[in-house]
């Protein structure tokens, strides 16, 4: 009976050791595969970690009743039962917005967590028989060693409950070998460029805005010239990486990369592979705050992209309209500025909002004027529009030849995109806003609208100490702007709750959901006379 109790007890211990495992990796990999930021994560969501903790102490605490092998049966039962549960809780199937990606690297450190598990397992079976059996005699059937019959389940369980160390543990083990692999592919992809010696490359970094400056760039660049871009949100080492090693041929003329960063110098990193003749910063805002640590941090690090042009002779274009931006921008003689305020290079006047687009005119350096017209929405789009145009322009394309590629910009997914569902409901899909700057311009589209306007947010996080006080000016400034406000998470989204009853909101068109599904069900069933717009603004990744 201990024999096949043990082997039932170590398949679900394994079970759950997998799931829970599955798991835990795909937090780590949404996390970056940072060990430190994973780490932060484990302690803001230390809940989840309370079944396995109690039931790793719970094991030890039954050690005296062991030599009862009756009671320690039932005992180690229960455990396979709540064992079970952490396995049913943990099991693969439910549909995350970016799923776990089994790339090599994940592979390489499921091989080294399956590792780990199978030494437990063996220290378990080699312990247990080692205490069972010593000099001839058999402490389990003479029940005068009762530690030797518990001991294996002890050790089994260990490999579960301990699953949230050991994951992290084997990134840490495997951090020399991936390290090795990154060097080899990021030598790789600077060889392939270094025999691209006419490929013009500009790098294109800030708070916020990168992606969407990044995706115009190329509209207006490839009505000319043959360019290569970073895909969707590529804009790590190795995404970059990756981008050039797949995806560069000799015909491309220009390759624009996007240069994301949480931590200082990161855009220093992507400078020495990209090697960049050019650069556009976008923005400098509190984001990601809680890894960069302050604001003069975000700011330094986004103009290593500017010191590394203006080291190469190059122009960096900066939003001038962003104050942090402007007050930096007179380090930089190779600085060429952009914006909606007067004093910049290139400037954008007579800006005409509608919801079904937006016109502006364009004064270039040399006093050439141009009248564009776009279907984005809201002014804060005519700054990441003008600075791809003022680049653009920058290479020799004149402002007229640029008008018809401004014509043609579409929306970037999930970034202020209208999707007309039809019938009585408009979305306003702004689910990769994540800023208090975008959250003001989304706001600002949404007041285009004569509809019932309805909010629905989770609000804004990796904001540090200042996420609770964003949060709530965000609130405030929604009590403005909508009509009827959804709130997703009831503990995330407090700060903002008080700063909407703080504005004097009538709190009866605010509705707080557990989850998007419901959010969603709720803003269907909402009855209004008008057509509704739904704003969806930010939609947390899957580790929140």
């Amino acid at each position: 009976m201990n024999l096949v109790l043990w082997i039932i007890y170590a398949v679900i211990s394994l079970g759950a050791t997998v799931f829970l495992g599955l798991r835990e990796f795909h937090m780590l990999q949404l996390n970056g595969y940072k060990t430190p930021e994973h780490s932060r994560w484990m302690k803001k969501n230390a809940r989840r970690y309370i079944l396995p903790a109690v039931l790793f102490v719970a094991q030890f605490l039954l050690i005296p009743f062991q030599h009862k092998k009756g009671l320690a049966a039932a005992l180690i039962i229960v455990l396979c039962f709540f064992n079970a549960i952490i396995a049913l809780l943990n099991k693969p199937g439910k549909k995350f917005k970016k799923p776990l990606v089994y790339t090599a690297r994940m592979k390489r450190m499921m091989i080294t967590f399956s590792i780990l598990v199978a030494i437990y397992y063996a220290i378990a079976v080699i312990k247990g028989k080692t205490y069972a059996v010593v000099d001839g005699i058999d402490f389990c059937r003479t029940e005068t060693h009762w530690f030797a019959w518990y001991l294996p389940y002890i050790m089994v369980g260990s490999a579960l409950y301990l699953t949230p160390i050991l994951v992290p543990l084997s990134n840490l083990i495997n951090k020399p070998v991936e390290k090795a692999v990154q060097n080899w592919y990021i030598n790789d992809a600077k060889r392939i460029l270094s025999e691209c010696p006419t490929l013009h490359k500009v790098g294109i970094t800030g708070s916020y805005g990168k992606t969407s400056m990044k995706f115009y760039l190329d509209e207006l660049l490839n009505s000319q010239y043959n360019t290569l871009k970073t895909p969707e949100s590529f804009n790590t080492p190795m995404g970059v990486t990756i981008t050039i090693r797949r995806d560069l041929k000799p015909t491309h003329e220009y390759f624009i990369c996007e240069m994301g960063a949480r931590r200082v110098h990161e855009i220093k990193e992507l400078c020495g592979i990209a090697d960049p003749h050019d650069g556009i910063i976008t923005s400098v805002g509190p984001q990601h705050l809680e890894t960069f640590g302050s604001i003069d941090n975000v700011l330094n690090t986004k103009f290593e992209l500017a010191d590394h042009v203006k080291a190469k002779g190059g122009k960096i274009y900066l939003n001038s309209d962003n104050e942090l931006i402007r007050k930096k921008a007179p380090e930089y003689p190779n600085a060429v500025l952009y914006g909606l305020q007067e004093g910049n290079h290139y400037r954008a006047t007579d800006i005409s909002v509608s919801d079904r687009g937006t016109e502006f005119t364009v004064t270039a350096p040399n006093g050439e004027t141009q009248r564009f017209s776009m279907k984005l929405l809201g002014e804060h789009n005519v700054q990441n529009v003008l600075g791809a145009i003022a680049y653009a322009h920058g290479t020799g394309i004149s402002l007229e030849k640029l008008t018809l590629p401004v014509k043609r910009i579409a929306a970037v997914p999930h970034r202020l995109q209208l999707l007309d569902k039809g019938g009585n409901m408009t979305f306003i899909d702004d689910a990769y806003n994540s800023n208090p700057s975008g959250c003001r311009a989304a706001l600002n589209v949404l007041g285009l609208f004569d509809a019932c306007r309805i909010l629905v947010t989770p609000g804004m996080v990796e904001l540090g100490a200042k996420q609770e006080e964003l949060n709530f000016e965000f609130g405030q400034e929604a009590a403005k702007a909508c009509d009827h406000i959804v709130l997703v998470g009831k503990n995330q989204t407090v700060p903002i709750y008080n700063g909407i009853k703080d504005a004097g909101y009538d709190m009866d068109n605010v509705f707080v959901a557990d989850g998007l599904n419901e959010a969603l069900d709720h803003v269907r069933a909402y009855q209004t006379d008008k057509k509704k717009i739904v704003l969806l603004e930010n939609d947390l990744p899957d580790n929140y």
